[in-house]
């Protein structure tokens, strides 16, 4: 019986180049990959974790810039960060992880096809979406699948998830539309802030099962008049920016349980990807055995 670790690699280098020092070589910025690298090395020696992928968003832009032109995109990226992508994720494979470069889709939608697909197996106690993004949240099912942020050590299963956000992993995609995703470029519905779409979700569930009327809705919201019309008003748009929250759960992932057993580094791509980090101590820490 195995645990799966599926991994957020767009938020881990984000997460890297914000906040691991600078390190150039041969004129490129490669700090986030470099510090990237040692981290999930680091983990791995703390023997939690044996069957994993990591998936990145391998260009910014997805199908979902197709459906809304104010979805998120690469625009302002800092070029240091953005050159990394395709660096971060050799290093990441160098050392014996599945990755998942996504083009059409977002790395979130390949972290949600895993899950489903490796939840699904007798094999598997339980599938960890190691990233803190509350899109995730949307496919935690009870203590099988749950989200799992790594750095501080918090897991949210689903009665955790429906007490951090107000509602069950099942309605966080109306609540994003409802409330917006400013990351990703979800404007949300005026009027609309989480607490008040958390309590009128708590009790409908979707966007499409609370009532027109405020007058008949069964739980008392301030500005429940006002959130009415303004729901009614822009019921299309509400649920266009529920679609663009909901990830898909049909990418095309080839990967068996067992494919996803990390259990050394490919030596030669890691030494030829240590010396592109400026980082020759990379192969030591891998103590892999491929």
């Amino acid at each position: 019986m195995v645990a799966v670790h599926l991994i957020d690699g767009t938020y881990e280098l984000f997460r890297c180049y914000y906040g691991a020092p600078s390190s150039v070589v041969n004129g490129r910025e490669v700090g986030a990959t470099r510090a990237l690298v040692r981290s999930l090395l680091s983990w791995r020696r703390s023997g939690t974790i044996t069957h994993a992928a990591c998936a990145f968003d391998h260009v910014i832009e997805s199908f979902r810039n197709d459906l809304f032109d104010g979805y998120k995109t690469g625009e302002g990226m800092d070029p240091d960060l953005y050159q990394q992508f395709e660096l971060a994720e050799r290093a990441v494979a160098a050392i014996g992880l599945v990755v998942w470069p996504m083009v059409e889709f977002e790395a979130d939608d390949a972290l949600a096809t895993g899950a489903k697909i490796y939840a699904a197996s007798d094999e598997v106690t339980r599938v960890y979406l190691c990233t803190p993004d509350k899109d995730l949240t949307q496919c935690v099912r009870g203590r099988r699948v749950v989200a799992f942020d790594r750095h501080r050590g918090i897991e949210l299963d689903e009665a955790g998830v429906a007490e951090k956000f107000g509602v069950p992993p099942a309605a966080i995609a109306d609540l994003l539309a409802l409330v917006g995703d400013t990351a990703d470029g979800i404007p949300g519905i005026p009027r609309w802030g989480m607490k008040s779409a958390a309590a009128v979700l708590r009790v409908y569930g979707s966007l499409e099962k609370i009532p027109k009327n405020h007058t008949e809705w069964e739980v008392k919201v301030r500005g429940a008049e006002a959130l009415s019309e303004s729901l009614a008003a822009n019921l299309a748009a509400a649920r266009l920016y529920r679609r663009l929250a909901t990830l898909r759960e049909d990418v095309p992932l080839v990967e068996s349980l067992r494919d996803l057993a990390w259990s050394g580094e490919h030596r030669d791509s890691l030494t030829r990807v240590a010396e592109e980090l400026g980082d020759a101590s990379l192969v030591a820490r891998s103590q892999g055995r491929r």
